[in-house]
């Protein structure tokens, strides 16, 4: 069923677990996250790219996505990941997408505040959560993003800013980062525990792929309540079809059919994972829809 991320991630919140926001590709691997929500009976956070957008289309992405969850047990919401691009979210929310990531991390601290309240105005009253992020996460993800932390701010600021703008959830910089980390990165889940003290909005992890179960688990137990996957269904994906491609090559065999049904499977079982580390295995139940 199709559902509400903030509803989700509220719902994670109170049960002490966080629910995985997966980044998707294409229809093959949007199925295969789903098919592993179902698998483990949990709440999932299908998350876009906005290069992926533009690569497959606002329209036919909703369709995709209303034809792949509208009738699986499991709710399932639809998210726009990092957007800079307020074309982009008006397409997205018009479309009556679940939620929007507006990234204004990009724009001084004046101009953040005041364009994430024009994108909260528009997104509610097309019943559409907005997470915010005004503050640098690392990393280029899809062509956005930087490598350099430009903009941040103090957790005060971060709280007061959602309650002038209105947004629905939070991402701040946690010292993680977007990508393949080249380096340990130094976490920081006490700037989670003194957000969680200062708003009660749903907190976010971006940059999960690289961290160990016990980070996750130390940032859970800290307050996040939705932790994002990117790099790590990318990686899934591509090793299982470079795999194949080999085999395929050795025996002159070109199968593309038993290559999707390869690299699903690996999809699947790389996101199943994610679902008992965060601990929303069996928390499927009690999200209504959309």
């Amino acid at each position: 069923m199709i559902t509400s991320t903030l509803e989700l991630t509220r719902k994670g919140q109170e049960g002490g677990y966080a629910i995985p926001a997966v980044n998707i590709l294409d229809d093959l691997s949007l199925r295969a996250v789903i098919d592993a929500a179902v698998e483990k009976a949990s709440p999932v956070i299908v998350q876009v790219s906005v290069k992926t957008v533009r690569s497959i289309g606002v329209d036919l992405m909703t369709k995709t996505f209303a034809a792949a969850a509208s009738s699986v047990p499991v709710p399932v919401a639809l998210h726009l990941d990092h957007c800079p691009d307020r074309k982009v979210i008006d397409d997205v929310v018009a479309a009556g997408w679940s939620s929007v990531l507006f990234d204004a991390s990009d724009r001084d601290l004046a101009q953040a505040e005041q364009e994430t309240s024009e994108v909260v105005v528009l997104a509610h009253a097309a019943g559409v959560d907005v997470e915010s992020e005004i503050e640098n996460i690392v990393g280029v993800e899809d062509g956005v993003g930087s490598d350099v932390a430009v903009h941040a701010y103090s957790v005060d600021q971060l709280a007061e800013i959602a309650e002038r703008t209105g947004a629905d959830l939070l991402a701040p910089q946690l010292g993680t980062a977007h990508g393949q980390y080249t380096k340990a990165p130094v976490l920081l889940p006490e700037r989670v525990r003194e957000l969680a003290r200062l708003t009660d909005r749903p907190i976010v992890l971006h940059g999960g792929t690289g961290l160990s179960d016990a980070d996750f688990r130390t940032f859970i137990d800290a307050g996040v309540s939705k932790i994002n996957i990117s790099t790590g269904l990318k990686r899934a994906y591509m090793h299982s079809a470079l795999e194949h491609l080999r085999r395929a090559e050795e025996r002159n065999k070109w199968d593309p059919p038993s290559m999707f049904k390869d690299i699903s499977a690996a999809v699947t079982t790389e996101v199943a994972r994610y679902f008992d580390v965060f601990g929303s295995t069996g928390h499927a139940d009690g999200a209504g829809a959309k």
